[in-house]
């Protein structure tokens, strides 16, 4: 049988699997102790993330110049004891690290060339928040590893430099050359994040693009950023009207450019945040009861004849409660909802409440019958806890069509129940 080792703070294994924490390399270059202090606290509270820190120039070369080490990005003072014109960045963007600049002084002139370079942000050290807005530079580029952006843009010459601003920033880039060809993109890739369009293109000009996106529920929560060089300012109302969450005239700062890209990601990310809240359970990660009418009427009414509905049961759950305490009951029910999320990829699961699961498909019942014998024969061979807990599962089946998808979840429910009069640990079904 298959050992489940929970999770706890100190665990390296959950539900079998190793999670791997990848260590983040920050290299600081700063002479002031405070600020050396200061910084490494604020990394250090995120566990990803192991601050190097270094009092000088020749200090951070030497880092540097080991080829075992490699760093996800530099925080670094331009004035250093011994490189007082700013030569660490020069240092640091030659090894391919992204850099973020933190230095007492404000010049605008420096800020621009910095910026030229590829300086990812330049930031005195004015305040508290200075500090804060470091890390959360340091911590967004984190973020947004693997996240894909589409740049829909005519001017292979913008095209490029929208490009090198966001890889800078660590985000995947996907191009297209008109309105047209960022249709198909999107409608072949659903893990795009961000969709970045001028006005101006041929065949689907932007404003177009993201009237249509927008008319199509599966896009609603792509972020949409517009851009364009000509128009007056009520350009920019009519392609927020039309479903844009941000607009940018060209020219625009290397800075206005992040700030924007960062802010309307950030604003959908806090969306999602708050909508999972609503819908997901916080301790199986499954939707709730709430999500399942919601998501399971939209399947009715598209599907009903298909339709086929399951609920599950964990077998004597109440007597495990009472034997081990709550704490090793919920560490179950986590457990539990992990394997449900794996067994059922492709279909609706949720937490119906307690102890008692409901998944619905918009399949035949012969292929949810045959999912759930798969999840029940998981469930018998493994040992939960170092108690070595094993659990069974009863379930009820409804596949035949019903008038209403409440119907179906009555009968599943009534199913359910004989599959524990004759026995638990079994399979009650209408088909």
């Amino acid at each position: 049988m298959k050992k489940y080792t929970p999770k706890s703070a100190d665990a390296a294994f959950q539900y079998g699997i190793v999670r791997m924490i990848v260590e983040r390399k920050i290299l600081v270059v700063e002479d002031s102790p405070v600020v050396l202090k200061v910084l490494h606290h604020l990394l250090s509270r995120n566990p990803i993330f192991t601050p190097v820190l270094c009092s000088c120039y020749k200090e951070a070369e030497s880092k540097l110049s080991d080829t075992e080490e490699t760093y996800f990005a530099a925080i670094v003072d331009l004035n250093l004891p011994d490189a007082e014109n700013g030569e660490i960045v020069d240092l640091v963007l030659s090894h391919k690290i992204p850099c973020v600049v933190l230095t007492g002084n404000f010049d605008d002139t420096l800020r621009l060339s910095l910026l030229n370079k590829g300086v990812l942000d330049y930031i005195t050290k004015d305040s508290r928040y200075s500090f804060n807005h470091v890390i959360k530079v340091v911590e967004r580029l984190s973020k947004n590893q693997g996240i894909k952006v589409l740049v829909a843009e005519d001017s292979s010459t913008s095209r490029l430099f929208i490009r090198i601003l966001l890889e800078q920033y660590r985000f995947n880039v996907i191009e297209a050359e008109n309105g047209q060809e960022a249709l198909a993109k999107l409608e072949e890739d659903s893990d795009i994040r961000m969709l970045i369009t001028d006005y101006n293109m041929p065949l689907v000009n932007g404003y177009e693009l993201v009237r249509m996106l927008r008319y199509n529920a599966r896009f609603q929560d792509l972020v949409i950023i517009g851009l364009s060089a000509e128009g007056d300012n009520a350009l920019s109302a009519k392609f927020i009207k039309a479903g844009a969450n941000d607009f940018l005239k060209k020219p625009f700062y290397h800075e206005e450019f992040h700030c924007r890209v960062v802010h309307s990601l950030e604003a959908q990310e806090m969306l999602e945040t708050i909508r999972d809240l609503a819908n997901i359970d916080p301790l199986t990660k499954l939707k709730n009861r709430r999500c399942l009418f919601d998501e399971g009427e939209q399947l009715f009414s598209n599907n009903s004849s298909e339709m086929s509905v399951a609920m599950l049961d964990l077998d004597h759950f109440k007597s495990i409660n009472d034997t081990y305490g709550h704490i090793i009951g919920d560490e179950l029910l986590e457990a539990v909802g992990q394997d449900i999320r794996n067994a059922f990829p492709d279909v609706l699961a949720c937490r119906f409440g307690g102890e008692e699961f409901c998944v619905v498909a918009n399949a035949g019942g012969l292929h949810l019958h045959n999912m759930l014998e798969g999840f029940l024969d998981g469930l018998r061979s493994k040992e939960f806890t170092d108690a070595k807990i094993v659990l069974t599962c009863s379930v009820g089946m409804c596949c035949q069509p019903k008038d209403s998808f409440e119907e179906l979840i009555r009968v599943a429910d009534n199913n359910l129940y004989e599959a524990k009069r004759l026995g638990r640990d079994r399979i009650v079904s209408d088909h």
